[in-house]
């Protein structure tokens, strides 16, 4: 490692974090040298930035020398600090709907989604789920998402607003939908794309909130309003996409209906200029070869959603077809039709749905699509998901001891490797000993103990 100046910081703003540190540079599916591992290791940030991660006895000289004051360091050797979790697609206003039965896709979102998301006009409401909803993205470490609201603009502000007061990076917008959907929660083209623009315009870029254009999915949203968001999403090209996408084949078959012009689900999307950068597609299970190459072609990006999948029998993820593709990757929890905000939980899923369809997926990679894969896929890359210089200081601190039955096997694990998968496999929330964002610890495992 290069020697790195400290001289031109405000020692007072310095923090020091003493652990194993591990983090991404590359997809270690397609490359052999793409983390860094530092068994003993230092991090170091300043003004909610990161300054340097490495070996602690090279920094730790480096501070010695060149600093006028002993630095205190935060000592949590025998965890692992990593970039915050990335989750790139849930729904906080199916919180507490979160475990309800239902027979497949179409069914749950008419008994159970559209209800509970009927009462987001009551702002009082809407901040109450809001902030139970980051304590639990927190609890389980995930310092960013994509996160849907519902039609009503108050659903929206409400997230933003939680959001802001804990300054955290988060990605999020108003559900469109002005057809095939219970009365109560249908806008119209015009009304809906309005609105959009009015809360782009108020939230995007305001701190560390990013907007992100948001039709529920095809059925849902006429020709009419995909058009316009289409065209609003082409005027605003730092703005996010989100929307859902051959999840279930009833779905995919309803969109045919439809869309008869269309050749495929996501070619609806494409018509409607909606593939771009910075578009986010949920599942993407029942896609064919050309649906990808598409999504390549325009760095469109799908948050694999395996815990949900699972859950409502929507199919098995293509792992073997995206990658041969290269269509950017991340993960993601899809609360609530996903059963957990714990993005280890759902590393645990994608294990299994990639065994599955005859894949295997090392852990190695499923932290890399959790951290860097996600960040990468919101072109964020820079900003969070590793420890580059300069990026935004959100980094967990992972116990291995966190139970006893992950505790002993995480001490006769014999490679990085093993560790990690025990992790993947065997942890949940309380495998997450610290959160923090933007360099400020805004959840303690111990702390929540007491």
């Amino acid at each position: 490692m290069a020697a790195i100046s400290f001289s031109n910081l405000d020692q007072s703003a310095l923090q020091a974090y003493r652990a194993s540190v591990l983090h991404f540079h590359a997809d270690p599916a397609h490359h052999a040298d793409a983390y860094a591992w530092h068994e003993d290791g230092l991090l170091l940030v300043a003004d909610g930035k990161v300054v340097a991660a490495g070996d602690y006895q090279h920094l730790s000289v480096q501070l010695r020398a060149e600093l006028k004051s002993e630095l205190k360091i935060q000592d949590y050797r025998g965890k692992i600090i990593m970039p915050g979790f990335i989750d790139t697609h849930l729904h906080y206003p199916q919180t507490d709907m979160i475990a309800s039965p239902s027979p497949g896709l179409l069914p749950w979102l008419e008994k159970y989604t559209f209800p509970t998301e009927r009462k987001f006009s009551d702002p009082a409401h809407a901040k109450d789920v809001a902030t139970f909803f980051i304590d639990e993205l927190l609890r389980c470490g995930t310092t960013t998402a994509m996160v849907y609201c519902t039609v009503n603009p108050v659903s929206v502000d409400a997230f933003f607003s939680a959001s802001e007061a804990r300054n955290l990076r988060m990605v999020t917008g108003k559900v469109l939908m002005d057809r095939n959907c219970p009365e109560f929660l249908q806008d119209t083209a015009e009304g809906g794309i309005r609105d959009s623009e009015e809360l782009l315009k108020k939230w995007h870029k305001r701190g560390r909130q990013l907007y992100a254009i948001t039709p529920r999915f095809a059925p849902t949203s006429s020709n009419a309003q995909l058009q316009l968001a289409g065209e609003l999403a082409q005027a605003h090209p730092d703005v996010y996409l989100q929307t859902h996408a051959a999840e279930n084949i009833d779905e995919v078959a309803w969109v045919k209906s439809l869309f008869p012009e269309s050749r495929s689900y996501m070619d609806v999307y494409d018509k409607y200029g909606m593939l771009r950068p910075r578009s986010m597609y949920g599942h993407c299970v029942w896609l064919d070869n050309h649906d990808r190459q598409r999504m390549a072609e325009t760095q469109s990006a799908i948050a694999i959603c395996p815990t949900s999948n699972l859950f409502l029998g929507s199919g098995l993820f293509d792992f073997k077809g995206a990658d041969a593709a290269a269509v950017p990757l991340s993960l993601a929890t899809d609360v609530g039709g996903g059963t957990s905000f714990s993005m280890l939980q759902t590393m645990n899923e994608a294990y299994k749905v990639a065994r599955m369809a005859t894949t295997y997926l090392p852990a190695m990679r499923m932290f890399y699509l959790a951290t860097l894969g996600g960040a990468r896929s919101m072109q964020l890359e820079g900003t969070i998901g590793n420890f580059v210089a300069g990026a935004e200081a959100d980094f967990i601190v992972l116990d291995p001891q966190a139970t006893p039955l992950l505790a002993r096997r995480s001490e006769r694990t014999e490679s990085l490797e093993e560790l990690l998968f025990a992790l993947a496999l065997l942890g949940d929330d309380r495998a997450i000993a610290a959160t923090y964002a933007a360099g400020k610890l805004v959840h303690s495992r111990a702390a929540a103990s007491l």
